[in-house]
């Protein structure tokens, strides 16, 4: 182990050397000699052949010369801490390896370089993540990792597929009823997500809307607690299914108040409904532009009754089951058109 170590931390200094030997060359070649012999004993492991003691012995006696002088009697304690460390630094170095392919794998597979925690990583698409709950201890932690790993598997036949918007029974919201000869798109998205109100306005700007039969899917991400990510947005999408329900044009009304609106002081209401409503004045805000459509107190009973009902909470949860099995979707928004599956921010060139 003490060579592969070797090896390892050889390789990791060699830029900071080979930087050094411009102005010592000696130094370049003492490195590149060393660096030689390593190899040739990381290569020898590699074939199961069985490495020389002379380079082992040549780092041993190079860390403990001056203790053997002074010292003597540390010598073979000080040698075996050396193999204990040099097997941690293998044990770490293919650690992250491993975990840097997995990364890699993950990112070009799910679109995120962290598979539970897709906030996590800075490289992935613009998206609202899914993040699942973190491990309560190191068991749980060492059996997520493995299965992160068949999550990955899993999804990498999904690069190479066609996907259909039609093939997924989601319960949506009808953008345009006028649109039954155009293609099919589906939607998800996030009331409280702002990379979601960005795609929307994008959408509108570049005619996404009047070009496909678009499906707009309402879903309110929730950890594996059930918590909600955006505090409001699970009663705006009981609304926004109950209005449909009503008047298929109500639902995109609300949203549009959402992702488009601002209030008297110019804050958008997707803010104050993230940041400030309370959920009594989330449903008041939603009541009010429900009236303001044209509905009267007995059509505002009538959603109100219907958002109570538990078919609406069937509802999510069929979308729930769909966007993290089905798709196993990390981040919204997520859409589905001309074949393919579309993650994060939609922009007014696509």
């Amino acid at each position: 182990m003490v060579c592969i170590a070797a090896f390892i931390i050889l390789a990791l200094i060699g830029v900071f050397v080979a930087i050094i030997s411009i102005f010592k060359p000696k130094v370049g070649k003492a490195y590149w000699k060393m660096f030689k012999k390593a190899w040739g004993c990381l290569w020898k492991k590699v074939r199961l052949q069985k490495c020389e003691t002379g380079f082992k012995d040549d780092v041993k006696n190079t860390l403990l010369s001056r203790v053997i002088v002074r010292h003597p009697k540390w010598v073979k304690p000080l040698s075996v801490i050396i193999e204990i460390i040099s097997v941690l630094i293998v044990i770490i170095a293919v650690w992250a390896i491993l975990t840097a392919i997995k990364s890699l794998l993950a990112l070009w597979a799910l679109g995120s370089c962290n598979v539970t925690k897709p906030s996590a990583c800075s490289l992935g698409a613009e998206v609202c993540s899914i993040d699942e709950s973190e491990p309560s201890n190191p068991i749980e932690a060492t059996g997520r990792w493995f299965t992160e790993w068949g999550e990955i598997f899993e999804a990498i036949p999904d690069k190479f597929r066609t996907y259909s918007a039609e093939d997924y029974d989601f319960n949506y919201v009808t953008v345009n009823d006028n649109a039954d000869n155009k293609p099919v798109a589906v939607d998800i998205f996030d009331p409280g997500c702002s990379v979601c109100m960005i795609s929307y306005r994008n959408q509108k700007a570049s005619g996404f809307f009047d070009n496909y039969n678009v499906r707009l899917v309402p879903f309110a991400i929730q950890d594996a607690d059930n918590n909600y990510k955006f505090k409001n947005s699970e009663i705006i999408v009981r609304y926004m299914f109950a209005a449909e329900q009503l008047r298929t044009a109500l639902a995109i009304e609300i949203l549009d108040h959402i992702f488009t609106g601002k209030n008297s002081e110019g804050i958008s209401y997707q803010n104050k409904f993230n940041e400030d409503y309370s959920r009594e004045e989330a449903i008041a805000k939603l009541e009010q532009w429900i009236l303001e459509a044209g509905f009267d107190e007995n059509g505002l009973a009538e959603v109100r009754k219907i958002v109570a009902y538990p078919e609406i909470t069937d509802k999510m949860n069929e979308n729930r089951k769909i966007v993290e099995s089905q798709l196993r979707v990390k981040g919204i928004p997520t859409m589905i058109y001309d074949g393919k599956r579309h993650t994060g921010l939609y922009k007014a060139s696509d």
